[in-house]
């Protein structure tokens, strides 16, 4: 929702969510604990928060953060499961992004695990710009393999491997994915990814072959990153993973009768 100019009313995201929560996904992202002033969309999350059902749900609550302060308004909520940071390994988008250099960066990851491991949280940390930077900033599978060992040692349990600008060749996941499951075998690996609406299948294929069980995606493909190159990059698209995943025969568990819900309340959340 973050990238909606309009201010979407809260007890719609609640409703949004609370919707969702009863599909039965792993995790929703609920929010961030993030500047006003940066993101004015969620400036509410802690109304949405208070107005969510977790009484019957599966599902456990991710909320981003920026730094460390937004860490600890995360972990102040019993609610909340994940706490997401955004480690960039582009120099460039880690200023650009949460205003900070990638050493000052790691030393906040340091101190979020840390709060996650003494208030029973669980850290999730996006190796952003893991496929390449329009900001000529060095990269290779080297760099990303250099940065993942620099984050499990300080306690990762859980990368996301962060494509925001929609850069992700199928080749490029095909080899990534791979190495960090091989390399990290005690790490759950993911993947964010952004994507023009006619490459979304092949990075799917590319990541499910891959041995990719983690994906972030949002439903209809809303969201995107303002420096991406193509207007219409946006997120993996929930029902788009779901059919892929079905097609595999993957046993997704999920309330359809709920999905089917959420996609029609989408489209009032997403016109408010």
């Amino acid at each position: 929702m973050q990238g909606i100019h309009d201010f979407i009313p809260t007890d719609l995201k609640a409703a949004y969510i609370n919707l969702l929560l009863q599909v039965g996904f792993d995790t929703i992202d609920f929010g961030s604990f993030v500047s006003a002033k940066a993101i004015p969309q969620l400036t509410d999350t802690r109304e949405v928060l208070a107005k969510l059902d977790l009484s019957a749900t599966r599902s456990k609550l991710l909320a981003i953060v920026a730094n460390l302060r937004g860490a600890q308004d995360a972990i102040s909520f019993p609610e909340i499961s994940y706490i997401g940071f955004p480690f960039s390994i582009s120099e460039t988008f880690q200023q650009r992004n949460t205003n900070s250099g990638i050493a000052a960066s790691l030393i906040t990851v340091e101190k979020i695990l840390e709060l996650c491991d003494k208030y029973q949280k669980t850290a999730v940390l996006y190796l952003s710009m893991g496929f390449g930077n329009p900001f000529g900033d060095p990269y290779n599978s080297d760099i990303v393999e250099q940065w993942a060992y620099e984050l499990v040692s300080r306690g990762a349990k859980i990368l996301s491997l962060s494509d925001t600008t929609g850069v992700a060749t199928p080749e490029q996941i095909k080899k990534l994915i791979p190495l960090l499951n091989h390399t990290f075998e005690q790490v759950e690996t993911g993947l964010h990814l952004h994507s023009t609406p006619w490459t979304r299948l092949e990075k799917i294929t590319a990541a499910y072959e891959s041995g990719c069980k983690r994906f972030d995606s949002a439903l209809k493909g809303f969201g995107g990153c303002p420096m991406a190159a193509d207007e219409l990059t946006g997120n993996l698209a929930t029902e788009e993973l779901i059919a892929y995943l079905e097609a595999q025969a993957e046993p997704l568990q999920l309330n359809m009768d709920k999905w089917s819900e959420a996609l029609l309340l989408s489209a009032k959340v997403f016109s408010a």
